[in-house]
């Protein structure tokens, strides 16, 4: 165990995370997602909703503050303007841990397809609602251990 970070983030998760460089995007998905036919580098997270583990990586993990959405959702499909309930959480909960000045953009679900098979990583949860699926691109760190953010 470690002091100040979430159990649920395994070593694996945590070793994923810590490789990651500016810019490499990591896929959250929910339990329906193709995860393994996608992508070579995945990990599981079982137990827990896409909120619970949002939260336990937004808590260490800095957004890119040099491209305008640093998380995207997955549309609804035929409505893709429609925010479920899981984007509205993982919304809030990205706010309530890494800030109020991040926007959360969205993207055709074929399209995520295809983000998913070119991401650094997918982490899977057992979110069972529909549409629970994000993409998280990383960002930088300062010398001072803080998350660099552009004035936007």
């Amino acid at each position: 165990m470690l002091i100040n970070i979430d159990p649920i983030l395994s070593p694996e998760v945590l070793y994923t995370l810590r490789a990651m460089g500016h810019g490499d995007k990591l896929i959250l998905c929910d339990s329906n997602f193709p995860a393994y036919s996608m992508n070579s580098r995945v990990h599981r997270i079982d137990g827990v909703d896409t909120a619970k583990a949002a939260k336990a990586i937004f808590s260490i993990f800095p957004l890119d503050s040099f491209i305008k959405y640093p998380v995207v959702r997955m549309q609804i499909d035929d409505n893709p303007e429609e925010l479920n309930d899981v984007h509205k959480e993982l919304n809030n909960i990205m706010h309530e841990v890494a800030g109020t000045n991040w926007e959360m953009g969205s993207i055709e679900r074929f399209k995520f397809y295809d983000e998913a098979k070119n991401a650094f990583a997918i982490i899977t949860t057992n979110e069972t609602r529909p549409f629970g699926c994000f993409i998280l691109t990383k960002g930088v760190i300062k010398p001072d251990g803080s998350v660099w953010v552009l004035n936007k």
